[in-house]
């Protein structure tokens, strides 16, 4: 039997008020301010994980993984530095699509929580 954590079928998780432990953004990350980040996987099974993820206001550089995203709360912007594009603008609704590698600047102006999926 696996120690994943996993989601109970059929009941609800509240992602958007499940509390979150904040560590300090790593200081060779940081950009500006001083940022925190909070994370908790829900699931995992068969190489998925679901999880949730919060960021303070401040910026930071980041390294992707694979996964696709949506916002819960806050507003940030995530610049891409590598590949090179345009920046987008995150709210509540937001959902987002990222690869592996991609090299992101996140500056976040209201606390940031989002539900990731990764494959």
């Amino acid at each position: 039997m696996s120690d994943a954590p996993r989601l109970h079928p059929g009941v609800i998780t509240d992602a958007a008020s499940i509390t979150l432990e904040h560590v300090p953004v790593d200081p060779e990350q940081v950009v500006d301010g001083a940022p925190t980040t909070g994370h908790l996987v829900l699931d995992e099974a068969d190489g998925r994980t679901v999880g949730v993820w919060e960021m303070t206001p401040g910026a930071m550089h980041d390294v992707e993984a694979d996964e696709v995203f949506v916002v819960l709360a806050g507003a940030a912007t995530v610049e891409f530095e590598h590949p090179v594009a345009d920046p987008i603008i995150l709210a509540p609704g937001s959902v987002v699509r990222l690869e592996s590698g991609m090299r992101t600047v996140w500056t976040v102006r209201q606390t940031l929580r989002k539900v990731y999926v990764t494959p």
